[in-house]
């Protein structure tokens, strides 16, 4: 998508402007990543192809000294552009309980 290369820039701006802790980042980060892995396994009730051979949900977080470098990553189903635009620099909002509530009514 075309906001990829501005994604260096936005974690600047949320570490610097949004957050007075940098922990919080990591913490906000790793939410998204639980969030990516529920919608998955939600979405996947009615379509168990989506977990494409492995349901087994994951986070993986890893680090690269030499780069200075953390990746948080996970296997779940991310954000379509839209739900970017929409959720964008708005602590603690994933669209999760939007999510859930579509799904249980």
């Amino acid at each position: 998508m075309e906001f990829k290369a501005e994604v260096k820039q936005l974690l600047h701006l949320m570490i610097h402007s949004l957050y007075s802790n940098k922990e919080i980042v990591f913490r906000e980060l790793i939410s998204n990543a639980s969030d990516a892995a529920d919608k998955l396994r939600f979405e996947a009730l009615a379509n168990g192809a989506l977990y494409e051979n492995d349901s087994e949900l994951k986070i993986q977080i890893g680090f690269d000294k030499a780069k200075r470098t953390i990746t948080i990553s996970d296997n779940g189903i991310g954000m379509s552009r839209d739900e970017v635009i929409a959720n964008i620099g708005t602590i603690a909002k994933s669209g999760t309980k939007e999510f859930f509530n579509a799904l249980t009514g």
